[in-house]
């Protein structure tokens, strides 16, 4: 009877011990359910939270389609690139010009989202991440330019550069990522001392060793326009109050941007001539002028046809302030008589060269024609200069230009020289008479000076006999 109570007694506590522990694990079970709710109900609040802050700085994204439970969709920026500086890795969005350090779990993450995906899909993702720190992360990226929010304008932006620029990219993405640079224009003597390096500058001459040859000695060169216009050349920051003609602005276009001749090509159809070379013969630059103070035409943008040899004003917006403005707030730019906003339109080239290095071929255009438009200027009585220090951005827009088929890379411009300067050439092609700083130049001086006989003249005289020579045997 004892051993039989014993043995129901303990059938009975491992009964109760059996009913404690389903009882425990129940509770257990219950606590981890109620547990993940409260944490799915916070992840859910988390994603809520992270949409309704993109949708407020996106309002595109409200547009979205239901298809992702109205959820916003993200997706990594095509316009990136990744590099180490030192021991830390950098994000560099060049469409947006933003650049972030991260670490290398960013990698990761933005190689999820290399599709559009919701911040939910991250979430359950990255399991081994607590959804507040994954949320955290997103909203991040976005604010940073590394994740794109869907129907942006920022991911709009982002699939039309890298689509039109493929050939040339990542190599070409230099054109984007230094756009719309801050520049230093007003610095005393003392800060500059204080910002340039304190080592020595570079040496301006180059020398090599190896064996000299003595090249013959420059006594003087022939009295000939081109040298003189050549020698005269500089970049001019002083003008005059006097209005630039139009006839003037009229040849400056047709002598640096007009068409001279075509040429014909079996494989690549018609081709420009001008007076500047271009690369494969494909110019891909446009001008627009910005009239400030021209004699005959109202201030405005306009749109210069190289074919047809016309203006079509795209904008009136053409003010003194708005020049200064374009130019990085130099202020010699407030008294030109006009801009020449050069441009180019990237696809010609691409076209033909799909490869990164034709880029270098657009900015070696540019140059070329920037050059050829200071010698037209000079020779034209006119006083030129040219800058690169451009806010590129508002230049864009105000052309009406999208910045990515066509996009600006220089300005030059024109005023009359100031009074004084001494190494003045006029022109009677400029129509207005100038004065150096002791005399006035007659219009009658002007032709005598630039005639073309003018050139020759001194050869003339001294060659009489070969002159007379040349001219008998060119008769008849």
């Amino acid at each position: 009877m004892l051993q039989e109570r014993s043995n129901n007694n303990g059938q009975k506590e491992k009964n109760c011990a059996k009913e404690n522990a389903k009882t425990r694990s129940q509770k257990t079970i219950a606590r981890s359910k109620e547990k993940k709710t409260t944490q799915a109900q916070r992840c859910i609040g988390l994603i809520g939270t992270l949409d309704k802050t993109i949708r407020r700085l996106f309002p595109q994204a409200l547009r979205q389609p239901t298809e992702c439970g109205g959820r916003v969709q993200l997706r990594r920026a095509r316009c990136l690139f990744v590099y180490w500086k030192d021991d830390r890795l950098f994000f560099h969005n060049f469409a947006r010009r933003l650049t972030v350090s991260a670490r290398p779990i960013t990698w990761e993450v933005l190689a999820f989202f290399n599709k559009w995906r919701t911040s939910q899909e991250a979430v359950i993702h990255f399991v081994g991440y607590t959804p507040k720190s994954v949320i955290s992360a997103l909203s991040k990226f976005v604010k940073q330019g590394l994740l794109l929010v869907k129907d942006s304008g920022a991911a709009l932006q982002d699939s039309r550069l890298a689509k039109e620029w493929s050939s040339w990219l990542p190599e070409a993405s230099f054109h984007f990522s230094t756009k719309d640079t801050a520049f230093i224009t007003k610095l005393s003597v003392d800060q500059w001392k204080a910002i340039l390096p304190k080592t020595p500058p570079p040496k301006i001459f180059k020398t090599v060793k190896g064996p000299t040859k003595r090249l013959p000695p420059v006594r003087a060169f022939p009295d000939s326009e081109f040298i003189r216009v050549l020698k005269t050349r500089k970049t001019h920051r002083r003008f005059s109050n006097q209005e630039v003609t139009l006839e003037a602005v009229s040849h400056l276009l047709s002598l640096v941007w007009g068409v001279t001749d075509y040429l014909y090509s079996p494989v690549f159809g018609r081709l420009l001539q001008k007076t500047s070379p271009s690369g494969g013969a494909r110019h891909p630059g446009e001008v627009y002028v910005m009239a400030l103070h021209v004699k005959g035409l109202n201030p405005g943008l306009y749109h210069y046809h190289p074919a047809y040899h016309h203006l079509k004003r795209i904008s009136t917006n053409a003010t003194r302030e708005r020049a200064w403005l374009y130019c990085a707030r130099q202020d010699h730019v407030r008294n030109a008589s006009a801009l020449f906003v050069m441009t180019a339109i990237f696809r010609r080239t691409m076209w033909k060269y799909d490869v990164p290095r034709a880029y270098r071929a657009v900015l070696l255009d540019a140059g070329h024609l920037c050059q050829t438009f200071c010698l037209v200027a000079t020779w034209l009585g006119l006083a030129p200069f040219c800058t690169a220090a451009l806010k590129d951005t508002l230049i864009e827009e105000d052309l009406r230009i999208d910045g990515i088929r066509e996009s600006v890379l220089y300005v030059a411009g024109i005023g009359c020289p100031a009074i004084g300067e001494h190494h003045l050439i006029v022109s009677p092609y400029s129509l207005t008479v100038y004065e150096k700083q002791a005399s006035k130049i007659t219009l009658a001086q002007v032709r005598k000076q630039f005639s073309r006989s003018a050139d020759h003249s001194e050869a003339d005289r001294t060659s009489g006999r070969a002159g007379a020579a040349r001219r008998l045997a060119a008769r008849p």
